[in-house]
């Protein structure tokens, strides 16, 4: 198992309303200055944060799957498809823009913090179909604790949202003095946003390497071709990280940035 760590230096990083918002990007667009600009069709991901709040007035996006998810505060969303919304803490939004939208962004703190992905399925065919929108609260996700770790599913089994590109999301919280173990199926890349925390992380095969990691970090994780691998997280301190698993690769041309 190949195990990457980026730590907040090495992130791009953005600001928007005259700095009322402020980000760190774990994978960003080139000139942003970050280390990492695509993990497969995981085409960006942006950790917002906003002390009191800031907007972001209309602009556009086309043929991308834009999922938004709210750690604390709240999100406001309008959009030329008129929508007028207001998403809260551990809620999310996505937008499949397809054929093209307009939406814009009020983030409302106090100490507003927020994460926008973006996911790529084929443009081409993403282009010819209508824009939607869909948003859902905290409750509507399955939320499952064991061993000291509680696991909620954003994308994937149970989950309310359905995506075109091939992708899974988990929020996650391991107590200090616990571990958990995710599945890496083969063929696929794991990416895991360290929002706070310490401990390590790696395979459970032995003679493994372990990479430890403290307060902001970004974990990328590459799985064998041929059978699953077990991705180990022991905590330290609590740990909370947003992990994401998305094909290694795929079979219809990727945007080039």
């Amino acid at each position: 198992m190949k195990i990457q760590r980026y730590t907040a230096s090495q992130m791009g990083t953005g600001a928007f309303d005259g700095g009322r918002i402020t980000e760190i990007k774990p994978i960003g667009f080139p000139h942003e200055g970050g280390a990492v600009t695509r993990v497969s069709t995981l085409f960006y991901w942006a950790w917002a944060k906003a002390k009191e709040e800031g907007y972001i007035p209309p602009h556009p996006h086309q043929a991308f799957e834009i999922l938004s998810y709210v750690i604390q505060g709240k999100t406001h969303h309008g959009d030329s498809l008129g929508t007028d919304s207001v998403v809260g803490a551990g809620g999310a939004q996505l937008i499949q823009a397809g054929s093209g939208v307009e939406h814009s962004e009020r983030i409302v703190g106090p100490d507003a913090d927020m994460l926008q992905i973006w996911f790529e399925p084929n443009l081409l065919e993403a282009r010819k179909r209508p824009p939607h929108y869909a948003q859902f609260e905290h409750e509507a996700f399955p939320v499952h604790e064991s061993g000291g770790a509680t696991v909620k599913t954003v994308l994937g089994d149970g989950a309310p949202f359905r995506l075109v590109a091939d992708a899974r999301m988990w929020d996650i919280t391991v107590q200090a003095g616990y571990s958990y173990e995710a599945v890496l199926p083969p063929g696929r890349t794991w990416t895991g946003l360290i929002i706070g925390g310490k401990g390590s992380i790696g395979s459970v095969e032995a003679g493994e390497e372990l990479v430890q990691y403290a307060g902001e970090q970004f974990i990328i994780s590459t799985g064998k071709e041929d059978d699953n691998e077990i991705l180990r997280i022991q905590a330290e301190e609590a740990t909370r990280l947003i992990a994401i698993e998305v094909p290694t690769n795929v079979d219809y041309p990727l945007y080039r940035k």
